[in-house]
């Protein structure tokens, strides 16, 4: 990206995987994943971060860096959001989601949603259209071990129904399994979605203990298997190539 932008910006390392380019319009998150990394990333307390709140002139810095970008005929997909969930419970309130969707189509840039909020997200579905993406991230089957591990998120089923929701109304879905907290589970995941999922991009498990109990070699060749026999389109980041 060559145009100077204040909230549009382009992720760095890992995060690169994903998306070349990115915008968190909030500033923490109420879903109080165990595993989550952002607080340290953006350099808070997990207390603070629990605690979300928009961030300041966030509407107003978008919708002045998509023009920038539009006047440089700049186009391309942008996530929401890789620091916070778009679809996190005081979106209802802000309503700032759909509003981000909004400027970025009037400046001819897509959308890439990523997010754990379920039935939340399907309010926006009427502006997503074949250039943009949405998609969830999932990471268990289980309803009492997706509480353990993300206390206020949508349970899966609702965000496996929103998928194919999305995927009814012709808007193009993905599935981020990354965390990866049961390998056994990732795989029965794939199974039960991938009818309806365009791609699946997959990763490990950072900075949390539970990452050593897990045979991320024996993993990377089961899900490389289990794709190509389903004939998926995926992706294996980097961390998680390296095993096979």
């Amino acid at each position: 990206m060559s145009v100077k932008t204040s909230v549009i910006y382009e992720p760095r390392g890992k995060a690169r995987e994903y998306s070349e380019l990115a915008v968190n319009m909030y500033r923490g998150c109420g879903h109080e994943c165990e595993y989550c990394y952002a607080p340290s990333c953006i350099r808070s307390t997990r207390e603070k971060f629990h605690q979300p709140e928009p961030r300041k002139n966030i509407l107003d810095n978008l919708i002045l860096d998509c023009k920038k970008l539009q006047l440089e005929h700049e186009t391309g997909l942008v996530l929401l959001s890789f620091t916070c969930d778009p679809y996190q419970p005081i979106d209802e309130q802000f309503q700032l989601t759909r509003k981000a969707i909004e400027a970025l189509h009037s400046c001819n840039l897509s959308v890439m949603i990523l997010t754990k909020g379920g039935q939340r997200a399907e309010r926006d579905f009427d502006l997503l259209t074949s250039k943009d993406w949405f998609g969830v991230t999932l990471t268990n089957l289980d309803d009492k071990l997706s509480l353990k591990w993300e206390p206020l998120a949508a349970l899966p089923t609702e965000r496996m129904r929103s998928l194919r929701n999305a995927h009814e109304k012709g808007i193009k879905t993905w599935v981020s399994l990354e965390p990866v907290l049961y390998p056994e589970t990732t795989l029965e995941i794939i199974r039960k979605t991938y009818d309806f999922v365009d791609k699946f991009k997959v990763g490990t498990l950072n900075y949390h203990p539970h990452s050593k109990t897990i045979d991320w070699r024996k993993f990377a060749a089961d899900v490389e298997s289990l794709l190509s026999e389903l004939k998926c389109d995926y992706y294996l980041k980097e961390d998680l190539r390296k095993w096979l």
